[in-house]
């Protein structure tokens, strides 16, 4: 094994980490894990304030591990007139592409234009135009409009009748969960200290100001007081309810839509080409080909219950099936066929008198008297920005002489110093050839890079430490390797943390999950010395999760 003292993210190290929280104060308190979370706690910290950052889950757990895994401009929002976001988003979308190749690609994708259909040949092209200037998108990636037969050379399977042709522009596809990871590694790395299932039970004063928070560790199960001079909520979904252990001065309310997204097998549904089509109803839905699998998603609707777990229903499935017939007639596919889903919820500003759809993504950031300082709304492709607005708040407002100016725009996240979009894919196959070297086929140790970007040396490092004739081994190389990773260098406790967020084996091959289940439960059981108690609450939790993914499918999905 590699020496302790580089495990600075590690889940065997969460003592440490709490006693460093207990004991100091900070400048900046982040409460929340997501991506929103991750880039302020990376955003101030790269200016020089101490950071601490608590989440009540596992980072990324809420929104940002069930977005559509785009980091897009939102085409959609120059539709309806929201200029400033389009413009805004788009170009961010380059800045997030840029400083984190490894976990966001280039995305062609397809808006197919039918006779009578809501899209017009005309202002398709206007309106992509538009987007491309708007969104600086660089001259190889800005748009082309398509004839009708080079469209379905681009896709087969779409609908011919009354196809008139498409816009043909690029979007850009992503791992959001990873993409949330990445980020807040190189938050640590610069020196944040980050805690997960740490939860925020009420805040502290001094006075009539916030001046931290006292935080219940769901794993030790002991709370500590944590001192900041500024607490900044960034917990999504749950935004209002973290603003009810203050005090409110406003009306502002969340509003929370849930999306939810299915995976086929490429065999039952062998899209080719990501489409980007209107369903009957008018709403705009993704469907897009990624590793062997199509996901397709998403729905829009309001939803009133637990944050904590949203799940897909009968009625979501069924939705998003038969936008999948009307658009591909050939596809003939039933809710036996989906071997996954997720379901996530979007924490919009309220809006009175608007449907799901037509609520703005526009984040919003509000003080109360004590000076807790709330963001919600907003896009995963803005979060970088959002962070920017934010922690410009808290520089000006507190008067720091020691912070510097924001920094994110050209700062790698972890995993991509060194890379850009023009050497990664020669990177990326380097270091593969290298992989052989330990004991990986070369389409492993490819998929490792693409994972971990320049952090595949951690990972080859552990491997070496492995003992790769092991006939005892009761998981592949690989996979044993990223599980030895993740508890190490990114804080995975659970077995969920790892098959969801860790490596969207749940979503995107949900058999190797089914498969390898009791082997990572009983090495991280060994590793991380769960108690008995845990242990099978670990198991249970990943039961229900496969179960809510998966028990739609049919037997022969997993054949």
């Amino acid at each position: 094994m590699l020496k302790e003292e580089y495990y600075v993210f590690s889940s065997a190290r969460r003592t440490q980490v709490i006693e460093t929280l207990s004991n100091y104060s900070f400048d900046v308190l982040v409460v929340g894990g997501g991506i929103t979370g991750a880039g302020i706690a990376l955003d101030a910290v790269s200016r020089g304030l101490s950071v601490a950052l608590v989440e009540m889950q596992d980072f990324a757990a809420g929104t940002s591990s069930r977005s559509t895994k785009l980091v897009h401009g939102g085409l959609r929002y120059l539709k309806q007139l929201q200029v400033d976001i389009v413009k805004e988003t788009g170009r961010e979308r380059e800045i997030v592409y840029e400083n984190g190749v490894h976990v966001t690609t280039p995305q062609w994708m397809l808006l197919p234009i039918y006779k009578g259909g809501k899209f017009g040949s005309y202002s398709t092209s206007m309106g992509l135009n538009v987007y491309d200037r708007l969104a600086g998108v660089r001259k190889s990636e800005r748009r082309t409009m398509l004839k009708k037969k080079d469209t379905l050379v681009k896709e087969p399977l779409l609908k011919q009748d009354n196809l008139k042709g498409s816009g043909y522009y690029v979007e850009y596809r992503t791992d959001d969960a990873r993409l949330t990871i990445e980020v807040l590694k190189k938050a640590v790395e610069l020196g944040a200290v980050c805690l997960n299932y740490a939860k925020v039970e009420e805040f502290t004063y001094d006075g009539q100001k916030v001046n931290g928070a006292k935080v219940y560790d769901q794993i030790s199960k002991k709370t500590w007081t944590l001192q900041a001079n500024t607490v900044v909520n960034a917990t999504g979904p749950w935004v209002d309810t973290m603003r009810q252990k203050d005090k409110i001065n406003d009306k502002k309310k969340l509003r929370l839509t849930k999306g939810v997204h299915v995976v086929i097998a490429q065999s039952k549904f062998p899209l080719q080409q990501s489409v980007y089509f209107d369903t009957p109803d008018g709403r705009m839905v993704f469907a897009i080909p990624r590793d062997g699998k199509t996901y397709v998603g998403t729905t829009d609707t309001f939803y009133e219950d637990d944050p904590i777990k949203p799940v897909a229903t009968d009625v979501d499935i069924e939705y998003l099936l038969e936008s999948i017939r009307y658009m591909f007639p050939n596809v003939h596919v039933t809710k036996t066929d989906v071997e996954s889903c997720w379901a996530g919820l979007r924490p919009l500003i309220y809006e009175e008198g608007k449907n799901p759809s037509e609520i703005s993504r526009k984040d919003e950031v509000w003080e109360s008297p004590t000076g807790l300082l709330t963001i919600a709304g907003g896009k995963l492709t803005g979060y970088r920005k959002m962070a920017e607005t934010i922690v410009n708040k808290i520089v000006l407002s507190k008067q720091y002489k020691k912070a510097g100016p924001c920094v994110t725009a050209e700062l790698s996240i972890s995993g991509a110093k060194g890379i850009n979009s023009q050497n990664f894919d020669a990177y990326a196959h380097y270091k593969a050839k290298e992989g052989t070297r330990y004991g990986l086929t070369f389409d492993e140790a490819y998929h490792l890079v693409r994972t971990y970007g320049t952090n595949i040396d951690d990972v080859f490092n552990i491997i070496h430490t492995l003992d790769v004739q092991d006939g005892e081994r009761q998981l592949p190389l690989d996979l044993h390797a990223q599980l030895i990773y993740a508890m190490n260098y990114e804080m995975a406790y659970t077995p969920a943390d790892f098959f969801v967020r860790r490596s969207s084996r749940m979503f995107f091959n949900i058999n190797s999950v089914k498969k390898y289940k009791q082997p990572v439960t009983r090495l991280m059981s060994k590793y991380l010395h769960y108690t008995p108690s845990e242990e099978q609450q670990y198991r249970k939790e990943l039961e229900e999760l496969l179960y809510d993914a998966s028990h739609f499918a049919s037997e022969e999905a997993y054949v």
